[in-house]
């Protein structure tokens, strides 16, 4: 005798259930598609799909070690390049990334012939990570031109920069501005509902 029974997968209601089951999770799949917050021609972004525009980049590959397998080359190692002796042997060690991208665009500059603004620059970007306002105090002392030019760029980056006055008659309106808004302030806090 049974006491309890459980339903089978062939059977006609265990069927119907689990076909249900399943539109609702695709129903449910397909909003949550809908609804994904990065979205490329309206499909959610998924690995493999190809990225819209120029895609050019390089990769560059460094051993750890040099093809005497005597110099490490690191880039994470603790320790910048620098000489060792081990077992009476001066070896060389560390990798020196600051020196490496100053090299590499040195390089990319003269085969090139491209003329690298300021901001483009990885010494550039560096200070603008570690220290911001000695950064832009660097693109305000830059020559008009190249100021114009660096601006633009930075904008085009989408990095968040105010808006530095380019000659004396911005200044003088940014700081009219700056009087009218501290002025207004004044009259604010002194009135009594006006």
């Amino acid at each position: 005798m049974e006491i309890q029974s459980a339903q089978k997968g062939t059977q006609p209601t265990a069927k119907k259930a689990k076909l249900v089951k399943q539109r609702e999770l695709h129903k449910r799949i397909e909003q949550l598609e809908r609804e994904a917050p990065h979205q490329l021609h309206g499909k959610r972004i998924v690995q493999g799909m190809e990225k819209p525009g120029n895609q050019s980049h390089i990769h560059i590959i460094v051993s750890r070690k040099d093809a005497t397998n005597s110099v490490s080359l690191s880039p994470g190692s603790t320790y910048k390049a620098s000489k060792v002796t081990i077992n009476g042997k001066e070896v060389k060690r560390g990798f020196d990334r600051n020196q490496f991208y100053k090299d590499a665009e040195k390089v990319f500059d003269r085969m090139f012939a491209y003329n690298r603004n300021y901001v483009e620059s990885y010494k550039a970007r560096k200070l603008l990570k570690h220290k911001p306002t000695k950064f832009f105090l660097k693109v305000l002392q830059l020559p008009s031109n190249e100021k114009a030019l660096a601006l633009k760029l930075l904008k085009e980056q989408q990095v968040p920069v105010t808006t530095i006055p380019t000659n004396k008659v911005q200044l003088a309106i940014k700081a009219l501005k700056q009087v009218k808004k501290g002025i207004d302030v004044g009259i604010r806090s002194s009135s009594i509902g006006y």
